[in-house]
């Protein structure tokens, strides 16, 4: 009874700042009243950029404007001065470890507050996704995520915010953005419009590289990644990489998965060079890419 009364508390404290996002007549995903004005909600879930309503705890259907999206993390935060009650105090993601109590609150645009029970099911200290996003921890947990709760917040036992809900990069279950990369997410989106991403102009696949090969190179890794795609007038156009060539090294670090170039590609990146080492025709070869702003998907 304890347990349930304390869990039914934080839903109620949760669902003071949960709001519904909706763009069309049906159909809806949570958000977060992260600050004052200001909503965080699931990127993917944002069905368009215009004509964005949001549902406040008090029922009143108001409109928001977007002020930015961000794939990457999944994240896309928006502006609503009628949303004046943000989240309350935020947990520390550190505490986090598997077996942890998570509860995602949500809320739906007819129905009011939703919410789902759960536990972390997984915690590293890092990982990068294959959009190019990195979460510094990554949580993953292990519950039942309605699609209108996609985008509310994940609160820990203790009824404090911890991130906010997304079922995009679990295969299963769901994972918690953490409220450090949401609050760094929130800050570049309201000052810039946009998170900047480096960009070489490339689409690259993993490749398993063959065992005489890889000791020839004294290559460590069995897989590195092979050129499909090579944009025009792109980076690695203009150091002279072409389709077939095989990364093997970029900036001083082995490529073994296409993470393994997404983490160099961050936006402090940008404008710098970075040496790559790759293979063609069986022997290794350098090049210096200098990282580009990526404007759209892509490597």
């Amino acid at each position: 009874m304890e347990l349930s009364n304390a869990l039914a508390e934080a839903t109620d404290r949760a669902a003071a700042s949960a709001v519904a996002i909706h763009t069309e007549s049906r159909g809806s995903s949570s958000g977060v009243v992260w600050r004052p004005g200001v909503i965080v909600t699931s990127e993917h879930a944002l069905r368009r950029d215009e004509e964005i309503h949001a549902t406040l705890p008090d029922g009143r259907i108001v409109p928001a404007a977007l002020v930015g999206r961000d794939p990457s993390t999944d994240l896309a935060v928006l502006k609503c001065a009628e949303a004046r009650t943000a989240t309350g105090e935020f947990g520390d993601v550190t505490s986090l470890k598997p077996g942890s109590l998570a509860l995602v609150v949500g809320r739906t645009r007819a129905s009011g507050p939703v919410a789902a029970l759960g536990i972390v099911s997984l915690v590293t200290a890092e990982r990068r996704t294959w959009t190019g996003g990195s979460f510094s921890p990554y949580i993953r947990l292990d519950l039942g995520l309605q699609p209108t709760a996609v985008g509310g917040a994940v609160v820990d036992a203790h009824g404090r915010v911890v991130g906010v809900a997304t079922p995009r990069f679990a295969r299963f279950g769901a994972i918690a953005i953490p409220a450090p990369v949401v609050n760094l997410a929130v800050d570049t989106l309201l000052q810039k419009g946009h998170i900047p991403h480096g960009y070489l102009g490339v689409g690259l696949q993993p490749v398993r590289l063959p065992d005489a090969l890889r000791q020839s190179l004294q290559h460590g890794e069995k897989t590195a990644a092979i050129v499909l795609e090579v944009e025009p007038e792109g980076p690695a156009h203009k150091a002279g990489i072409v389709i077939g060539d095989i990364f093997i090294s970029l900036g001083g670090r082995p490529v073994a998965r296409l993470e393994d170039v997404h983490s160099q590609l961050h936006g402090g990146s940008i404008g710098k060079p970075l040496t790559l080492k790759f293979v063609r025709g069986g022997a290794v070869q350098e090049a210096s890419l200098l990282v580009a702003e990526r404007s759209h998907g892509g490597i």
